[in-house]
């Protein structure tokens, strides 16, 4: 199994993060599947192969996934993807 981790920093507080991380896991769920559930400011997200969550703070928003055996082979294309989205959502 392999652990993806991702955090970046944001300057948009605590709602505006929240209104831009909804946008974006609403998306990716469409595009891969994914099931997620809001508990406050965290969100978990799973599918087959993967599961793992995404936390917003007050200036931070971090991804932590778990990946399956198959999954694990495209680790760095997925962190390269959770990175992009995140920095396209953030912007």
């Amino acid at each position: 199994m392999t652990q993806i981790s991702v955090e970046r920093k944001h300057s948009l507080g605590r709602e505006a993060a929240r209104a831009k991380a909804e946008a974006l896991v609403d998306r990716l769920t469409r595009e891969y599947d994914l099931k997620a559930r809001w508990n406050g400011d965290r969100v978990e997200v799973s599918r087959s192969g993967a599961n793992g969550s995404v936390h917003i703070g007050e200036d931070t928003i971090r991804v932590e996934l778990k990946l399956g055996m198959m999954l694990s082979m495209m680790s760095g294309s997925i962190k390269g993807e959770i990175e992009r989205a995140l920095d396209k959502a953030l912007a």
